[in-house]
């Protein structure tokens, strides 16, 4: 994919005038319809007046070629992150509702048990060696302040995967810092999830978070890792104005 002018379908193109000549004439072409100017992310020559001027050295910054595949990668981890917050605050929220309808919904799983189990013994399925069954069980016979603190370690959870998206989405450092570290601090537990009963979606959930973490750090060069933030500002310097000409060529 050409993400350069992916973007600029998009979003339009970009032009800036510099007022250096030697910059100026790398920008500016003349043709029968009149001056074009180069668009400083994709390289396209536009018609018409240039949608900024000044100094080479002030010319806007965009983000092109690989680091605009990250922008794109980064806002698909959101989306991931605002589904996954949804369905865990979605989860605290039953919690809640569960502390206050404790009694009667143990009354009718007991009741329902009871009379499934001569079906159980039928098809050779033992009751008290299923997982789901003991989870559902002491769930149910939890203290409501234990369920109490199960809900609101849900909801806040559920949360932060939603504060992680906002800034994963609006491509901000502290979001990628927030992510990483949130992230990081559940692998141990998807880690123990995995050992404990592998299942494929735990498997997969467990390889995206690691994965996430893992480019992160890396390809936004966190925690000083590779340079540090100040690297990685002069990474996108180097594509802007001065790299339009042999970005093009290449």
């Amino acid at each position: 994919m050409e993400w350069n002018l992916r973007s600029c379908s998009r979003h339009g193109h970009v032009t800036y005038a510099p007022d250096e000549p030697e910059f100026r004439a790398k920008l500016e072409a003349s043709t029968p319809l009149g001056t074009a100017w180069r668009c400083l992310r994709c390289g396209s020559y536009v018609l018409g007046e240039p949608h900024g001027h000044g100094p080479a050295g002030e010319a806007p910054v965009l983000l092109r070629g690989k680091a605009l595949r990250a922008a794109f990668i980064l806002r698909a981890l959101a989306i991931e992150r605002w589904v996954r917050g949804l369905i865990v605050v979605l989860l605290g929220i039953a919690v809640f509702k569960l502390k206050s309808t404790q009694v009667s919904l143990k009354e009718l799983f007991d009741r329902d048990l009871t009379s499934l189990r001569p079906f159980f013994r039928q098809i050779h399925f033992n009751v008290s060696d299923s997982s789901t069954v003991r989870g559902i069980m002491k769930a149910l016979n939890a203290k409501p302040s234990t369920l109490t603190l199960i809900a609101c370690g849900l909801v806040g959870y559920g949360l932060l995967q939603v504060l992680e998206g906002i800034g994963l989405w609006s491509l901000k450092r502290w979001g990628e810092y927030v992510a990483v570290v949130g992230t990081t601090l559940f692998i141990p537990l998807e880690v123990y999830e995995v050992v404990d009963g592998a299942t494929w979606l735990k498997v997969v959930a467990l390889v995206v978070n690691v994965a996430a973490v893992v480019y992160l750090v890396w390809s936004k060069r966190l925690f000083g890792l590779r340079g540090g933030h100040a690297a990685y500002e002069a990474t996108l310097h180097e594509v802007s104005l001065l790299e339009v000409e042999q970005a093009v060529a290449a």
